[in-house]
């Protein structure tokens, strides 16, 4: 059963990768906060597959939990910030440039 739980979170951990690249390389803001919250949620699960393995489930549980309520929080902090402050729009990082004047060359 040990050797179930570690192919699992070897398994985890490859997902956690593409899903980092997705947070690198995401074309807008959005599909980066996606990608961090899955990440986080990811690791949430990691936490818990480690505490099964280590016979420590219960210390484990209260470190994953802090961890989901950590990652939630950020993730509504975060997208309230680009919400309010900034565009999301897909053609930047999420940052409102000012519309340059178009010259008649």
């Amino acid at each position: 059963m040990e050797q179930f739980f570690l192919f699992m979170g070897i398994g985890i951990c490859v997902l956690m990768l593409l899903t980092l690249y997705r947070v690198v390389v995401g074309p807008t803001v959005i599909d980066r906060l996606m990608g961090v919250n899955v990440f986080g949620t990811k690791t949430t699960v990691l936490l818990l597959i480690i505490g099964v393995m280590f016979d420590r489930l219960d210390m484990f549980i209260d470190i994953s939990l802090a961890y989901a309520l950590l990652n939630f929080i950020v993730t509504i902090a975060t997208s309230r910030y680009f919400q309010h402050h900034k565009t999301l729009s897909a053609t930047g990082y999420g940052y409102s440039f000012s519309k340059r004047e178009k010259s008649d060359d």
